[in-house]
This record gives C-alpha cells, sequence and structure tokens, in this order.
C-alpha cells in the first residue's frame, strides 16, 4: 500500500477493503445488504484489483468462498448483510469448519446504538457461530480494523484451517479515522522436524502391513507429488480420507481406494488387516471410519501414527502410539529422508491395488444409462487439471468411485454432507479459471437448492459442466428409508421441472442424457462451450447406489 495512504483518513469501510489488498485478497463473494454499503462503496474503486461477484444467495455466496480457500488455500471472502443473511451463509461457515478451509465470512451488523433492543435483524453472532467458526468477533472501532482484519487472516490459515467470522456495525464502516495499515498475515504451521521424522520412521520400521490415510487440507501440488514419491519409494499403499480423493495420484500404483461413504469392502477389510496405520493429516472421524467401527476405541488393535496439524485432533477418539503436531505435507517432505517399513509383506501394496482397480469397474448395468461406463469414459476424457465438484447424495459415489483424481486437477466437495454445495462450488472454480474444465455433480434435489447459481456464472463469464442425476428422489433417504422401512416411502419423492427450460432461463446450454451412447457427445459439446451447461442426466432410480438396489435393500436379489 502507498505509505501516505495510510495516515489519510479513511472510512471503517475503505480501511478493511484497503487490508484485504493488504493481505492478498483477490475477490470475493456476496449478497449485497444495506448493512455493509460502505464497504461496497469503496470496492467500486477497486475493481481493477478486487472482484466482487454477487451470488444469488447467501448460501451460494458462503459456499463460493468456502471452494475458493480449499482451492487456492487463501481464505475465501464471502460478504453477507445482518440477520437473515448471516442465517443463510451459516452453511458455508459449518462446511469451512469440517472440511478444515481457510475463510473469513464479513456480516453487516445494526448500529452501535441500537445494539441489545432485538432491533431490525439483529443476531448475537458471537453466541450463532461461536461453536462452528475458529473465531467471531465483532469489531467496533474502526481504528482496530486493521488488527482484526490481520487476526482474521491469520486465525483462518495457521494451525488447522478454519472459517472466521466478523460483525461489521454499520455506524462502524461509516467512521473515519487515521490509522495505518497492517503487514501482511504469514501463517503459522507447525512443521515435523528431523527428530520426529526419526520417531515416526522408527513405529514404521516394524510393520508388515502398513496403510497409509492422507488427507485434510494444505495439499499443494507438489505435496500431493512428494507424497506418491515417498508412497511408491517406499512401497507404501496410501489411502485417501472422505473427499480428500486429490491429495493422492489414483495412477500410481500406492492408490489403493478412499474411506468415504461408499468404501470398498476390501479397503476395510485391509483396515482390519493393518497392523501399523500412518495418518497424514486426516481425521480419524465418523465416515473415515464407518462410524468408528473399523478402529477399535479407545485404543485400536492398530498402531496409529497420527500427524495432524491440531494437536488437540491426536487421539480425539483412538489413542495413537505416536502422535506429532506437525502440517502433513511438512511430514511428507520430512519422511523422505527415512526408509519407512523395510519389512512390509511384498505383494502388501500389491493385493491393495488390484482390490482398488477390481472396484473400479462399472458393475453390470441393463438401464439405458449406464452411469458406471459413463463415468468410465469421463475418467479418461476429463483434462488432467479438471475441477470435479460435488454436492451430497447417493450419485456422488458414480464420480468418487469410477473417476481419477490427481494434481493438478481437484476435487471439491463437502465433508458434512451439505447439499447444494456443488454448482457454487463449481462456479467459484469457473470463475478463478474460466479456461479450466469444471465439473459439477449434483443430485436434482441438490441441483433445486443452488441451480440459481448458474445465473452468476452466466453474469460473470464462468463456463461450469453441471451434471444433474436425476432420480425423481431424495437418494440418500429412501436408501435409508427403504433399508429401514422397506416399500413405505414417505417424502421422499421428487417432481421435477423442465431443467432444459430452467437451463435456458439462465442463459445456460443444456443437453438430455438418457443412454449411455448420449454421454460422451454431451460432455464434448459441453467443454466446448463458452458459457455454462447443464446436462441432465436420466439415472436409474431402482440402483439406489453404485453398490445397492432398492431390490436388494428390500431383501430381493
Amino acid at each position: 500500500m502507498d505509505g501516505s495512504k495510510t495516515a489519510a483518513t479513511r472510512s471503517g469501510g475503505r480501511i478493511l477493503v484497503d487490508q484485504l489488498l493488504v493481505h492478498g485478497a483477490r475477490c470475493g463473494y456476496c449478497v449485497p445488504g444495506e448493512s455493509y454499503l460502505e464497504v461496497l462503496d469503496a470496492l467500486y474503486d477497486v475493481s481493477d484489483r478486487f472482484r466482487l461477484y454477487n451470488a444469488r444467495h447467501e448460501a451460494g455466496a458462503a459456499d463460493m468462498a468456502e471452494a475458493y480457500g480449499k482451492l487456492t488455500g487463501q481464505p475465501g471472502i464471502a460478504f453477507v448483510t445482518r440477520g437473515p443473511g448471516a442465517c443463510h451463509a451459516a452453511i458455508g461457515v459449518h462446511i469451512a469448519q469440517q472440511d478444515s478451509t481457510p475463510m473469513i465470512l464479513f456480516v453487516g451488523q445494526v448500529g452501535r446504538d441500537t445494539r441489545d433492543r432485538e432491533s431490525f435483524q439483529e443476531i448475537d453472532y458471537r453466541a450463532m457461530f461461536g461453536s462452528i467458526a475458529k473465531w467471531v468477533a465483532e469489531i467496533d472501532d474502526a481504528r482496530r480494523v486493521p488488527e482484526y482484519i490481520a487476526r482474521a487472516f491469520r486465525v483462518a490459515m495457521s494451525g488447522r484451517p478454519g472459517p472466521v467470522v466478523l460483525a461489521l456495525p454499520e455506524d462502524m464502516l461509516t467512521d473515519r479515522v487515521a490509522v495505518a495499515d497492517a503487514a501482511p498475515a504469514v501463517p503459522a504451521r507447525p512443521a515435523m522436524d528431523a527428530a520426529q521424522a526419526k520417531a515416526v520412521a522408527a513405529a514404521l520400521r516394524d510393520a508388515r502391513r502398513p496403510l497409509v490415510i492422507a488427507g485434510g487440507p494444505g495439499w499443494a501440488d507438489a505435496d500431493a507429488e512428494a507424497l506418491r514419491a515417498l508412497a511408491e519409494a517406499n512401497g507404501l499403499p496410501v489411502a485417501v480420507s472422505f473427499r480428500r480423493q486429490d491429495a493422492m495420484d489414483h495412477r500410481s500404483d500406492s492408490y489403493v481406494g478412499e474411506f468415504g461413504t461408499g468404501v470398498a469392502p476390501s479397503l476395510v477389510a485391509a483396515v482390519a488387516e493393518a497392523d501399523v496405520l500412518l495418518v497424514l493429516g486426516a481425521r480419524l472421524g465418523e465416515i473415515t471410519t464407518r462410524t468408528y467401527t473399523t478402529l477399535s476405541a479407545p485404543t485400536p488393535a492398530q498402531r496409529i501414527v497420527h500427524v495432524h496439524a491440531d494437536a488437540d485432533e491426536i487421539g480425539r477418539v483412538y489413542a495413537p502410539a505416536l502422535g506429532v503436531a506437525a502440517h502433513a505435507p511438512s511430514a511428507v517432505a520430512a519422511l523422505s529422508a527415512h526408509r519407512l517399513a523395510p519389512d512390509a509383506e511384498p505383494d502388501w501394496c500389491a493385493r491393495l491395488r488390484d482390490a482398488h482397480l477390481e472396484d473400479i469397474r462399472p458393475p453390470e448395468h441393463d438401464f439405458p444409462l449406464d452411469m458406471g461406463a459413463a463415468m468410465a469414459w469421463l475418467r479418461e476424457a476429463l483434462p488432467r487439471d479438471a475441477v470435479v465438484t460435488l454436492d451430497a447424495g447417493n450419485h456422488t459415489g458414480w464420480p468418487q468411485r469410477f473417476l481419477a483424481f490427481g494434481r493438478p486437477g481437484r476435487q471439491l466437495g463437502s465433508t458434512c454432507g451439505a447439499m447444494g454445495y456443488a454448482v457454487p462450488a463449481a462456479v467459484a472454480a469457473s470463475l478463478e479459471d474460466p479456461a479450466r474444465t469444471v465439473i459439477a455433480c449434483v443430485g436434482d434435489g441438490g441441483f433445486m437448492m443452488s441451480g440459481a447459481e448458474l445465473a452468476t456464472a452466466a453474469q460473470h463469464g464462468a463456463r461450469p459442466i453441471v451434471l444433474v442425476f436425476n432420480n425423481a428422489t431424495y437418494g440418500t433417504i429412501r436408501m435409508h428409508q427403504e433399508r429401514e422401512h422397506p416399500g413405505r416411502v414417505s417424502g421422499t419423492a421428487l417432481r421435477n421441472p423442465d431443467f432444459g427450460a430452467l437451463a435456458a432461463g439462465y442463459g445456460a446450454a443444456y443437453a438430455r442424457v438418457a443412454a449411455t451412447a448420449e454421454f460422451a457427445p454431451a460432455l464434448e459439446a459441453a467443454m466446448a462451450e463458452d458459457r455454462p451447461t447443464l446436462i441432465e442426466l436420466v439415472t436409474d432410480p431402482e440402483r439406489i447406489s453404485t453398490r445397492a438396489t432398492i431390490a436388494k435393500l428390500r431383501g430381493g436379489s
């Protein structure tokens, strides 16, 4: 920043915007509100350096910011207005918290002179967001804006990354004060040192059936490549935690699968066989452990070596043989100097790899649109740097099971099970690089929650390809329903609109795919489009997941 400018009198809103530039923010997502007009006005003057994208719903704006944080490692920035705007945006904060994503949500707030009177749209944001954000604060003094923003960036990126929420009283934003800008924030990330690396290597020295579980945030392309090299050099099988598939190259002979909602039975069996688990950056949470059933709590049979940036996460459920508070990519770099698991069974990694390759063979399917075959085609057709965004629901089992991930390609999906995430996440990814192929995978129910963000994409020049898996049901809940109460369908059937008409209204191209042979031409045409594309996939409601049918859930074959 210009040094002379820091001494000038500025409004609180102007100071805030200047701090965003100081800390390297390049864009933000919003639904505008009168509670932060001064910020909007200040952003007008820096539109050549900071792009503001106006979403159609605050949940969409927050999801875009969260996806940006995943994609870049820098805090995604969102602005929403007080009360209802903040409530709508809360889902993005929850996603960022569970997914360990750096994000800063700015919320307009009532004026300081009307607080604590239940004034129009007033909410106590510390109480509202306190359990799902790393830090929540309200800036009461414009002179402290640089301090608060610098801290927000540091907190969002340091240790285990996560969301920060800052409330902005509207009268504070109009106050004019003279204050210097802060220095650019530098995150604090614990690194594995040589002594810790030696201890980890010693813990793996006698392993016969070691298994690496990689996950969590912060894997840059070079880090993912280092993980692949470490695994291959030591013959280590690597699985990934839920929706962290891009941390490990699937084309590597060391990649053996994902601990997701549709985990392969062979991978579950491998955990039972393993004698040492090296957990790098992943939480041993509910999805990764199949509701805490694959490992015994608190002391599992396997020796666990857990590396995680948050010391409080280590041993949260499972007592490790060794715990190291460190940023997982730093652990990979430190461990590269050691020989890991030299006494491992010679065919252990190859056996798990073969089981994985067998699992990604598409199952037999007699419905006109064979999604396994379609995903297998897409696996080979996608550019290596493509971004795939995932919504919540059983339909994501098809891309998770049958697509191949690996840097520079990216997988962006919510680990907290939030419906409506895939479309705004894809919009954010495409806005970041419109030349990059971005594919959103979303069910018909999830699309109806956030599909309007295609209008945001069309307005700002993004060109995501949205695959709408249409089986006319809330599929995941229908699956649970059929398992617990066979044949008693209640509340899960959907009557959908004309998706082609919706696409046209949003300014998007459209194709309807009802047969396998129609899939490839539709995708090839979409990749050539210079605008968003919605592709409706007419999927089999009987095939409720990649591993189950409704008939099977009802006790049939």
